[in-house]
């Protein structure tokens, strides 16, 4: 019942605030139930650069993301609910570690991963997600790539390319993806051995190569939309698993780990909600000497998506 009473409260202030709720897909089902928009980085990224009517805009995400949907959007106000939705893998390359990088390579471009902070992104040359990544470094007219910071999936890419990727920091990772070892694949095979295995890149590249599949939650989603077989095995954040659930029917879903648990973003949560939208808080800024040369970068990589 509290939670039905928040939501009404949820829809009626966003209708009197004229906002938008955009939610990842690692977001709890409560929070996707009342999402506007739910997709994955890529997908936030193109609907955060095509809002235009609306006057807010709540990102239920982590810290990187309302950042971006800033970036695009500095005439907007941007709320995030809980201040300490932070992503760990984010704040593990800063400014001054690709500034040293770039002075080793200083013809080599910079492709960041857009799981980076905005300091980051002002620093390089153009972004990428999990879903782009191969097709933004081919892009690129240079035979070395510095990037950053997934380290793994800085090597998914080099499997796929003739260019050689120098990974920034060297050891950036997520680290609900690095709960992934082979034995989790070999165990799941044996109980479900009719299943594909699907696994998102930032996990081990042991773990991608005994994989069926290696594929972002986007990428996932279609494979399992338009795959044939019914059952597949699931190696990514939980909640994942609720948003395919919900677009398709008749499909078998078993998670590769039932841990897989990103904890800052289940921060989000319906009462938190309602206060970002009732009380306007918590409001997300980038300085705009660096929100401009982000935006840069962002918009590269939107435009190279399409």
């Amino acid at each position: 019942m509290e939670n039905k009473i928040l939501i009404e409260e949820i829809l009626k202030l966003k209708e009197e605030k004229n906002a938008i709720i955009l939610a990842h897909n690692y977001q709890p089902k409560e929070i996707q139930e009342v999402a506007d928009f739910l997709g994955d980085s890529l997908e936030l990224c193109i609907k955060a650069s095509e809002i235009e009517d609306k006057d807010i805009v709540v990102f239920c995400g982590v810290d990187f993301m309302a950042e971006t949907a800033y970036i695009l959007n500095p005439n907007k106000k941007i709320l995030i609910p809980d201040v300490e939705a932070e992503c760990p893998m984010a704040h593990m390359l800063n400014a001054e570690q690709i500034k040293e990088a770039k002075k080793q390579y200083p013809k080599a471009p910079v492709v960041l991963y857009v799981n980076s902070l905005a300091e980051a992104k002002a620093e390089s040359d153009i972004l990428c997600t999990s879903g782009n990544a191969l097709k933004i470094v081919e892009s690129l007219d240079s035979d070395t790539i510095l990037f950053g910071p997934d380290t793994n999936l800085g090597r998914y890419v080099e499997k796929q390319t003739d260019k050689k990727i120098i990974p920034i920091p060297g050891d950036g990772h997520c680290y609900v993806h690095k709960k992934y070892e082979v034995k989790d694949i070999d165990n799941a095979k044996k109980t479900h051995p009719n299943a594909d295995v699907i696994v998102h890149p930032e996990c081990d590249i042991e773990v991608q190569n005994a994989a069926d599949y290696v594929l972002s939650t986007g990428g996932m989603l279609n494979h399992i939309k338009n795959s044939e077989k019914d059952e597949f095995i699931i190696g990514t954040e939980i909640d994942f698993m609720t948003r395919v659930e919900n677009e398709t029917s008749g499909k078998k879903l078993y998670p590769l780990l039932s841990d897989a648990i990103c904890e800052t973003m289940k921060l989000h949560t319906l009462k938190n909600l309602k206060n970002a939208l009732q009380n306007e808080e918590h409001i997300v800024k980038v300085p705009e000497d660096i929100r401009e040369k982000s935006f840069n970068a962002v918009n590269k990589m939107i435009q190279a998506s399409k």
